[in-house]
């Protein structure tokens, strides 16, 4: 029988196969070259651009080897299909000689409020092919003047301190007598908002308008609403929440920004007939209180299902007995469209497993320590009260642990209205956990009722690392963890206990491999205008951004020096040189503010945090791995002024690159005289003290073989586990590869006990812990009033996975990855090792595997890109795609470095097999 049926269902689809391929047929096929991936302000067809002269990019689409673009013609017009023709043109840039392929000026005439314009490009190439014009995108101005916005600010009327109380509701009605041609809201809130359209939710995005120094740059949102909205009678309704305007922070501090919660609303319609209406916040508008009884960050959130408003932002709704709102004069000088990427909901996690600890309490462990909420959908009586409590770890015993959070409650309370089932899951709150309590509730817990959802800032995950080792995929693993989850609309320190500030420190340390693993190029330049407009007049950068610590004092080495460090990292990784032009005002005020504090040229003034969180040990009281802070000052000193001459190179400012070249010099020669014996030796024989002075070249020429050698004593001292703290962790493994000691990198990297970054991995971790032991091996917990479990800093050992083992790297004369130098470095017992990044070009790859002793390397280089590419260790010929290279017509340059061997190719796929030498000791 089965036999007869499988041949009929055979028969069957051979009978299709005709009908398939002619569908395949009718499909358009895109053409093998091409131009596609169209952004405008890194963003896809915005519509909220409030930069004058905005930048358009592209990528190249070919299969083809050696492709460059050689010039581009860029189109711009008011009208798509006008455009299409090639009529009607607002600005054509021309053929335009040129490989540039990213942050292209528009040149048109200056745009205004509210335009929309429409674009496509085409490119020339090095073969002299030209491709089709692009498919058509857009870009929508902002509102670009203060004028701009005639909606009034509204508050509620209630005179009582509401901070952590009732969310505040907000609602109109109004008429829409005429075919819609587009609607366009621009929102903003003092606090969070959430809008409704006629009982639907307008967008995806959370905490919106995010956290900017609000007082100097508030955000708004602009939401396309034109399928939202009816004919006739509408409704809107927006709440609204504490955020971080005026929510408890730091300390329990409150009303950091302002006292009353408030909302901006400009609803602008414009009619098929070209008739423009516009519905405003103002005093129509009503306000009462709901289900939200209170929303806090550090807290978590309370739902009166009871107080629910069924409707309420319907038509159908009445609201006779709302209350009145006011409005009220607020500067509207301080609006910015939205630049960073919105908070969203991405992964969803089912229950892991459900159980009863030995203290008896019902918990729920989702596998991953995340950041986000539970959402379930529970049934019980009128009245009853279910309480969800969030945790990282279990302690010792298993039972639930949350010493760790301080005066975070971390809880959200729902009370059931006793309908069927209902589903509940917070609005102005988020939550770092891995384990779910839940009180006052005995039912089932399972994948039907329950799931936690991953709330980050929405970065496309641009890189992925993996090798033959499992313990170094969960680092990884835990890395990337780690980033999402405190990257929450800007760079936290740990998304749990009551702090969840941007501390500087922690985001310039771990800049570099957030570029890897994420698209973090509007996450950085948004919160690096936040950190320009925080920065005192006198040049200090404050410990955190936005600076809710409002100390005029607060600066301090490693973690000030975030003003010049990730602006030249955003440069490296994305080539863009607006960054460093906007950044560089602050730059040099940042150098200013040090240079006015040393004295004989040494800055060892003012209260620094120095090497964070160092390996104490057993060692702590006689300062074995204690760097001198003082040192670490002047070491940063250096790189800050060595950054602002990068950049000032780059800018074309010659004055600035000698005054300091000049600067730089003199600070070293006193770092020299005060913190290095005549032979080399560091007065803090620490890690750190010799990381530092190596990797920002501190020492003279003749002096640095001999500190490396010094380093690698210590490490060997202390048995080959690290020892370093924030400021010295990010450099140790790149400096002993420099030095050529990348088999001792490796043994730092590949070490499992304590202190080492597997430690953590085989203790269960899945992100990175603050600490290098936040569980100690006897299985106690370090000190709860500072002990995250999801604290990224440490893991800026990413950079050097990426670079330096798989080999993937950018060249500083070619930004962008323009030019890439590839050049991996075999080790540690890895017998295989794939990385790939999509850059603004596309797609890098540098993967390879070692098989009874010959290497293969696969490389994949990005259209309208070149690539130096370095073979570790050759022993005898190579071949690329079975050819040897010396044959080869695609590979040039070809010449041997030590036991190495380096070459030039252009864009495509390559794969080269040797045999590899045996590697030796410090080779």
């Amino acid at each position: 029988m089965c036999k007869k049926v499988c041949t009929r269902i055979i028969i069957l689809l051979f009978s299709y196969l005709p009908i398939i391929a002619q569908a395949q047929k009718a499909l358009p096929v895109p053409p093998p070259f091409r131009v596609d991936n169209l952004v405008c302000e890194y963003k896809i067809n915005p519509i909220s651009v409030d930069e004058a002269t905005p930048r358009l990019g592209w990528k190249l689409i070919t299969r083809d080897r050696n492709i460059q673009q050689i010039a581009y013609e860029v189109r711009v017009g008011s009208n798509a299909v006008s455009l299409l023709k090639g009529k009607e043109l607002l600005w054509t840039s021309g053929k335009v000689a040129s490989g540039e392929s990213l942050h292209v000026y528009y040149a048109g005439p200056a745009l205004a409020s509210r335009q929309k314009v429409y674009w496509q490009v085409r490119i020339w190439n090095n073969r002299q092919q030209v491709t089709p014009w692009s498919m058509v995108n857009s870009w929508k101005m902002g509102l670009l003047k203060p004028a701009d916005w005639s909606a009034k600010w509204i508050e509620d009327n209630y005179q009582s301190d509401t901070t952590g109380g009732p969310s505040p509701m907000f609602r109109k009605t109004f008429k829409i007598d005429h075919k819609v041609r587009a609607a366009h809201l621009y929102i903003t809130a003092h606090g969070l908002y959430e809008a409704q359209f006629n009982g639907k939710r307008i967008g995806t995005d959370y905490f919106a308008p995010g956290w900017t120094s609000y007082n100097k740059r508030l955000q708004y949102q602009v939401y396309d609403v034109t399928a939202d909205l009816l004919k006739g009678d509408n409704a809107v309704g927006v709440t609204l929440g504490d955020g971080w305007y005026r929510g408890y922070t730091y300390n329990r501090k409150k009303n950091v920004y302002g006292t009353k919660l408030g909302l901006l609303f400009q609803l602008e319609i414009v009619y098929t007939n070209g008739k423009r209406i516009l519905i405003n916040s103002d005093k129509t508008w009503k306000v009462a209180y709901g289900p939200i009884r209170s929303s806090s960050f550090f807290d978590g959130e309370v739902y009166d299902a009871r107080k629910e408003k069924k409707g309420w932002s319907t038509i159908a709704y009445k609201d006779l007995n709302w209350d009145s709102v006011r409005t009220i004069d607020t500067v509207k000088d301080n609006l910015v469209a939205t630049f960073g990427p919105p908070v969203r909901k991405h992964e969803i996690f089912k229950p892991l497993k459900v159980f009863t600890t030995p203290a008896g309490e019902h918990v729920v462990d989702f596998g991953q320590n995340l950041v986000g909420w539970v959402q379930f959908k529970l049934k019980a009586k009128a009245g009853d009260t279910v309480k969800l409590f969030h945790a990282e770890v279990l302690d010792q015993k298993g039972n639930f642990y949350t010493k760790n959070l301080r005066t975070a409650k971390q809880e959200n309370t729902y009370i059931f209205k006793g309908d069927s089932i209902e589903t509940f899951e917070p609005h102005f709150t988020f939550q770092g956990f891995r384990y779910l309590k839940v009180e006052g509730y005995n039912g089932t817990l399972d994948s039907t009722n329950v799931a936690a959802f991953a709330v980050y800032s929405d970065m496309a995950q641009t890189g992925m690392f993996s090798t033959s080792n499992p313990l170094i995929n969960q680092l990884q693993h835990n890395i990337q963890w780690g980033q999402k989850g405190n990257f929450v609309d800007v760079p936290t320190d740990c998304p749990q206990r009551d702090e969840r500030m941007g501390w500087t420190g922690d985001a310039q340390a771990f800049c570099r491999t957030a570029t890897f693993n994420m698209d973090v190029a509007g996450f950085f330049t948004k919160w690096l205008k936040d950190l320009s407009a925080d920065q005192h007049k006198n040049g200090a950068v404050p410990y955190v951004i936005p600076n809710m610590l409002d100390s005029a004092s607060a600066a301090a080495s490693g973690w000030s020096d975030v003003a010049t460090i990730v602006p030249w990292n955003i440069y490296l990784a994305y080539g863009d040189k607006q960054v460093l032009e906007n950044q560089y005002p602050s730059m040099i005020a940042w150098v200013g503010y040090i240079t006015r504090h040393t004295r004989n040229g040494l800055w060892d003034t003012g209260n620094h945090f120095g090497d964070w969180l160092f390996y104490a040990g057993t060692d702590y009281e006689d300062g074995a791995a204690l760097t001198d802070k003082n040192l670490i000052a002047q070491a940063f000193y250096a790189y800050s002024t060595q950054l602002v001459i990068n950049a000032a190179t780059i800018l074309g400012k010659d004055d600035d690159v000698k005054k300091y070249t000049q600067l730089l010099a003199d600070i070293k020669k006193a770092f020299q005289a005060e913190y290095v014996t005549p032979n080399g030796r560091m007065i803090s024989g620490t890690q750190t003290s010799y990381v530092l002075a190596l990797n920002f070249d501190l020492l003279p020429e003749n002096l640095r073989e001999s500190a490396a050698k010094r380093l690698v004593s210590n490490i060997e001292d202390y048995d080959e586990h690290i020892t370093t703290g924030f400021l010295g962790t990010p450099y140790i493994c790149h400096v002993l590869s420099r030095f050529g000691h990348t088999d001792i990198a490796y043994d730092l990297l590949m070490k499992e006990s304590y202190p080492s970054w597997l430690y953590p991995v085989k203790n269960g971790a899945t992100t990175i812990w603050e600490r290098w032991d936040g569980i100690k091996p006897n299985g106690t917990f370090e000190d709860p009033e500072m002990n995250s479990f999801n604290h990224y800093a440490y893991g800026a050992i990413g950079d050097w996975m990426y670079r330096v083992i798989a080999g993937i790297n950018t060249d500083e004369g070619a930004p962008g990855f323009h030019k890439i130098n590839i050049f991996p470095h075999p080790g540690g017992k890895l017998t295989n090792a794939n990385a790939e990044l999509e850059t603004l070009y596309g797609k890098v790859k540098s993967a390879w595997s070692i098989d009874n002793g010959i290497f293969t390397l696969d490389i994949i280089v990005p259209p309208n890109t070149t690539a130096q590419i370095t073979l570790p260790a050759v022993d005898g010929p190579v071949t690329e795609s079975n050819i040897d290279i010396n044959t080869n017509k695609d590979i040039a340059n070809i010449k041997p470095v030590g036991g190495d061997m380096q070459m030039d190719v252009g864009s495509g796929t390559y794969q080269f097999k040797y045999i590899l030498k045996t590697h030796k000791k410090n080779s």
